[in-house]
Parts: C-alpha cells; structure tokens; sequence
C-alpha cells in the first residue's frame, strides 16, 4: 500500500510564502485523493507491491484503463511527496558539499540553477511540473513534465530530485495568475539539505 508522506511541519509554517488554506487543501484534499486512488488502481492491476518509481518506470505492462490511472495518480501521489518533503520553515538556504559542486559544473551557479527553474516552471502551458533530476553518473539536468507526469513516467532515465508543483491548486488562492511570484517564494521554503539527501540516495 502507497502512504501519502506525512507533514513534517504545520499547515501554517510555511507562511507567508505558502497560506495555510492552499497548503491544508492541497495535501489533506488533492495529495489524499490521488494516494487513494493510486491504491484501489493499483490493487486492482495486481502491482501494489512495486515501488512506486519502478510502477511508473514500467506503465506499458499494465492494461488500459488502469495504467491511465495509475500514471496520473501515482504520478501525483509520487510528485506530491517529492515537493512536501523538501519544503521547510527552517530551510537550508544553500546547497553545500557534491551537490553544489555538481551544480555549479552544470549551470555555473545556484542562481543561473534557480533562473532555469523558473524559466521551466513558468514556461509550462496548463498544470504541470519543473524537475531538478540526477542521472545515475550524478549529472543534474532541468525538465518539465505535464499533468501529473514526471521523469520515470516519461522513460528520461533520470530521478528527480525537486520539484515544483504548477497546478493552479498550488499557489492561485495566494498567488492568482503570479505563478512567476510563487516559485520566488518557494526558493523562500526549499530546503537544500533535503534536496542533497535525495541527490545522494539517486546517485548511490
């Protein structure tokens, strides 16, 4: 059975960069409907076992309607404990160590690193993501995926290690069209040193 990530903060303790109501509704109403649904899809199609990277790695072996299903859902329920989890109120503001090194070879710096970011998060048309991914040989790359896709669905050989949820429901009662103001904020939030335990865990 897939377990929705438990918060490891408040609803309110990301304010003011993430209200309240947006974070209350998003991880209590959305988060929780597609883990739900992800389960009963998966139950069904035999597969509730699986990891959930290698489930979305693997979608062509699962019958329609259900590998619909579980790559929308679990593609939601994954990309969702993915953004709680690296979110603080008491962030790490900087990456250290190899990852910053390994940024810095890629995009010369953090802050060409955060521009690239909000160049693909903004840039996405409708509801989607912007991922910060390492392949396996630990060489970062920058993507954006639609909907409720993400890198193991799309087949890109690579993890995702942050990502930036640009579905309305996260920022629009805060932000309203702004989404370039709310990934600002969410810089404000992110946590580098969570981010650098799932780069070592994605290059191990």
């Amino acid at each position: 059975m897939f377990e929705q990530i438990k918060l490891p903060y408040a609803y309110d303790a990301l304010e003011p960069y993430v209200d309240a109501l947006t974070m209350e509704t998003h991880y209590s109403k959305h988060h929780t409907t597609y883990t739900n649904a992800l389960n009963a899809a998966a139950e069904k199609a035999g597969v509730a076992d699986q990891p959930i990277e290698r489930l979305l790695s693997s979608l062509d072996g699962i019958d329609e309607p259900l590998r619909g299903t579980i790559r929308n859902n679990g593609g939601g329920f994954y990309n969702h404990n993915l953004y709680f989890s690296i979110m603080s109120p008491a962030p790490a503001a900087e990456p250290a160590g190899v990852l910053r090194e390994r940024i810095e070879e890629a995009f010369g710096s953090v802050g060409e690193l955060k521009a690239e970011l909000k160049k693909a998060a903004v840039g996405r048309f409708g509801s989607g993501w912007a991922w910060l991914n390492a392949a396996p040989d630990g060489t970062l790359s920058v993507t954006s995926s639609p909907n409720q896709d993400n890198p193991f669905s799309e087949g890109l050989g690579v993890t995702p290690i942050l990502g930036i949820d640009v579905w309305e429901h996260a920022y629009y009662l805060k932000y309203k069209n702004l989404r370039g103001d709310y990934v600002d904020a969410f810089f404000s939030v992110l946590d580098w040193d969570a981010v650098a335990a799932n780069y070592a865990k994605a290059t191990a």
